[in-house]
């Protein structure tokens, strides 16, 4: 299992405000906590939106918990709605490539192309750019985190949920492996994975936890612009 995080820049919260057709809104989120006092753990999921995130979205909100949604761009483009909804009910959004290229395979110019068509996406759909960015694959070089400008944001919880299409197991990996300051990798784009959230928040709320977003997660750090940080995760051990 992965432990390692990998940050590069500086951190910033990005919000919103209601989730368009449902009984999600942003007062249904919880108030912001202070990591370095309490259990936190930053749920994140990659490569959506697809419909089945508009479950998610409403399991989320059920469970009072906050996450980070790391879209790719041509997803966020097919699917304004969806992306607004989850900004607008207070999940972050971050910006995970165009088309989930390997970006370290790729010239400076199409990495650059990568980033800034996501971020268009995004931001017409939420009217706000993301403040992170998650690599594909967590594949990244100098150039790739020169280009993102940014910080670049990995995980510390590897489920590996898209090798195992097994909700039950995902349930368990999370509950029994994640410690306080960690992010949990998954993926919306699995429906054994949506499945999985009621039984994760339920277990991870049992244990203490406290849902936040990954600027939320780092607020009280203050991280090396243009530099690679490894996540100590003691750090926010209450």
């Amino acid at each position: 299992m992965q432990r390692r995080l990998v940050i590069s820049a500086l951190t910033a919260a990005l919000c919103g405000t209601t989730l368009a057709g449902t009984a999600t809104t942003a007062s249904a989120a919880p108030a912001a906590v202070d990591c370095r006092k309490v259990k936190c753990v930053a749920l994140t999921f990659d490569d959506g939106p697809v419909a089945d995130t508009q479950r998610l979205l409403r399991f989320l909100n059920d469970g009072k918990a906050r996450s980070t949604f790391y879209v790719v761009g041509k997803n966020a483009q097919n699917n304004p709605s969806i992306v607004r909804a989850a900004a607008n009910a207070g999940h972050q959004i971050g910006n995970h490539s165009w088309d989930h290229a390997n970006l370290t395979k790729l010239s400076a110019a199409q990495i650059t192309s990568q980033f800034s068509r996501a971020d268009a996406a995004i931001k017409k759909a939420t009217g706000k750019k993301p403040t992170t960015v998650r690599a594909p694959y967590g594949a990244h070089n100098a150039t790739v985190r020169r280009i993102a400008a940014r910080p670049l944001v990995h995980w510390s919880v590897d489920t590996l949920d898209w090798k195992h299409r097994d909700t039950a197991r995902l349930v368990k990996t999370v509950n029994e492996t994640t410690r306080p300051g960690d992010i949990v990798l998954m993926h919306d784009i699995h429906k054994t994975t949506v499945n999985a959230i009621p039984g994760i928040i339920k277990g991870l709320k049992a244990r203490g936890f406290h849902f936040v977003t990954v600027d939320e997660l780092f607020a009280p750090t203050k991280l090396p612009t243009g530099k690679v940080t490894y996540h100590n995760r003691a750090a926010y051990r209450p």
